[in-house]
C-alpha cells in the first residue's frame, strides 16, 4: 500500500501548524484578529457564526480546501464548535457545487471531466450513501471535482449530500484540533491530530478497498492509493 497520500496530509498539518506560530510569534495575530478573526468572527455571537459558516460554504464551492476550513474553525471557536461550523461550511459548500453542476453548469462539467462521468456515475449507482461515504473518507481526491462531476451523475442529491457530510467529519475534526493546539496545549493537540489523521487515513482505504466491489471512481485516486484500476 501507498502512504503518500498520508505524508501528503502530514504537509498540510505541518504547513499549517509553522504558518499558525508565524502569525503567533509574529504579533499578526493581532491584524488578522482585527481584520477578520476578532473582529467579524470571534466574539460576535450568532453573526459571526453565520458568516463563518457562509465563507466556509463559498469558498469550499469553488475550491478552498476544507480541511483549511476546518483549520480556521478551531482556531476560532474551539474544537467542539469550530468542528460543528466547519461541517456545516463544507456541505454547505458540497451543497452549492453540486447544485451548479445539475442545474447550471452540465455543459462545462460534461466538457471539462468527460473522462469521469460514467465511471462515477457507475461506482456510486448500488449504493450511493455508502459509496460516497466511502469518498469522503479517503485522504485524497478533489473535493470540488467529486461534487461537479457528482451533479451532472444520475445520484440523488440527498444521498450523496448527507453521505458527503458523514465522511467530512473525520478529517474536519483533525484539523479543527490543528486550529484550536495553535493557542492552547500544541504539542498535545497537533501530536493528537496527526495519529487521528493517520488512523482515520487507513481506515478510509480500508474501508473504500473491502466495500467498492472492483469499482473505482478515479484513476487517479487509484494510482494514489497505490492499487491497480478496476
Amino acid at each position: 500500500m501507498s502512504f503518500r497520500f498520508l505524508f501528503r496530509g502530514l504537509i498540510l498539518i505541518a504547513s499549517l501548524v509553522v504558518a499558525g506560530f508565524f502569525i503567533k510569534f509574529t504579533g499578526l495575530d493581532t491584524t488578522l484578529d482585527k481584520a477578520w478573526i476578532d473582529s467579524d468572527i470571534r466574539g460576535q455571537g450568532l453573526a459571526g457564526e453565520i458568516l463563518f459558516l457562509a465563507a466556509g460554504g463559498l469558498f469550499t464551492a469553488i475550491g478552498f480546501p476544507r480541511q483549511l476550513v476546518g483549520f480556521l474553525g478551531g482556531y476560532a471557536f474551539g474544537v467542539a464548535w469550530g468542528t460543528t461550523l466547519a461541517l456545516g461550511g463544507a456541505t454547505l459548500g458540497c451543497v452549492l457545487a453540486f447544485s451548479y453542476a445539475r442545474l447550471i453548469g452540465r455543459d462545462f462539467v460534461n466538457a471539462r471531466f468527460s473522462g469521469r462521468i460514467k465511471k462515477f456515475d457507475d461506482f456510486l449507482s448500488d449504493n450511493p450513501f455508502t459509496m460516497t461515504l466511502l469518498i469522503r473518507l479517503l485522504p485524497v481526491g478533489s473535493n470540488l471535482v467529486t461534487n461537479l462531476v457528482a451533479g451532472v451523475t444520475g445520484v440523488r442529491p440527498l444521498l450523496f449530500i448527507s453521505g458527503s457530510a458523514i465522511g467530512y467529519i473525520p478529517q474536519t475534526l483533525v484539523f479543527a484540533l490543528v486550529g484550536s493546539g495553535i493557542a492552547l496545549e500544541p504539542g498535545l493537540r497537533i501530536s493528537l491530530s496527526i495519529l487521528l489523521f493517520v488512523l482515520s487515513g487507513m481506515l478510509g482505504v480500508y474501508l473504500y478497498r473491502k466495500y467498492r466491489h472492483n469499482k473505482t471512481f478515479d484513476d487517479k485516486v487509484e494510482r494514489q492509493l497505490g492499487s491497480p484500476s478496476a
